[in-house]
């Protein structure tokens, strides 16, 4: 009898070692990303949720304490979702103060380059950098309280005083404003009439615009939630495939 009750025992055991070690994996997975599957979408589900939180850190790492988004860890996960043909679509979600601006761009660019349908929504808010890469998906959302602040491009730390760097900040500052103006509906002088703008922010040049503003602006398409941010993808991913439907048909005939 009490050979049986162990070897029942050590089969129990066996049995939990599968959980422990997807535990395991899954807190391995948040330690290394930030983020993991949102809990409420089906692991054979269509969509990709991706997020862009805290500080966009870019070639030098920031403070422990500091909640960030590593560019170097979310590329690869771009890669993948392109490859992956059980991703039909990503949902972008952003919450984040801006930081690294090449990292921001590069984000936004291979964001933009996707094949699948993607929507963007700013929950809380999409700052600095933050604006490229919300503009950079297929539709973009705003939350009604969200605030997006647009400012010229600024180096922290020691700068060199030449015309060397200054002409940098020119040219980069350059890439924001057609990457901006080209995938949203707002003009180049209206974002730069936002970004130059004296006395709204605090001893600062730049502009804060809050939900309907950031519409009316044409630099978001929509304001809206989560709810609404689904739906659009949903629909997106439906006029895709209806498309493709199409196509092959072409071909056969």
């Amino acid at each position: 009898m009490d050979k049986e009750k162990l070897r029942n025992a050590g089969q129990n055991q066996e049995q939990e070692k599968p959980k422990e070690d997807q535990t395991s994996g899954l807190i391995e997975k948040i330690q290394q990303l930030g983020q993991t599957n949102v809990p409420q979408l089906a692991q054979d589900s269509k969509i990709h949720c991706l997020t862009i939180i805290g500080q966009v850190e870019g070639h030098l790492a920031l403070p422990p304490q500091n909640k960030t988004t590593k560019y170097e860890h979310i590329i690869p996960q771009l890669v993948a979702i392109e490859q992956n043909p059980k991703i039909e679509g990503l949902l972008v979600i952003l919450n984040t103060v801006g930081g690294d601006v090449e990292a921001g761009l590069a984000i936004s660019e291979m964001l933009a380059s996707l094949s699948k349908p993607t929507v963007s929504i700013v929950l809380g808010g999409g700052h600095s950098i933050g604006v490229p890469i919300a503009v950079s998906c297929d539709y973009s959302f705003i939350a009604e309280t969200a605030t997006m602040t647009i400012h010229p491009i600024r180096l922290t730390g020691l700068v060199i005083s030449v015309p060397q760097t200054f002409e940098y900040l020119d040219k980069m500052q350059d890439r924001v404003i057609r990457f901006v103006t080209k995938h949203s509906e707002i003009s180049e002088d209206d974002f730069k009439d936002l970004m130059f703008a004296k006395g709204n922010l605090t001893r600062d040049i730049g502009t804060n615009v809050i939900g309907n503003d950031a519409v009316d602006s044409g630099l978001i398409d929509a304001v809206g939630g989560i709810g609404e941010a689904m739906r659009k993808l949903n629909e997106l991913i439906e006029l895709k495939n209806n498309s493709s439907i199409g196509e092959n048909e072409g071909l056969v005939q």
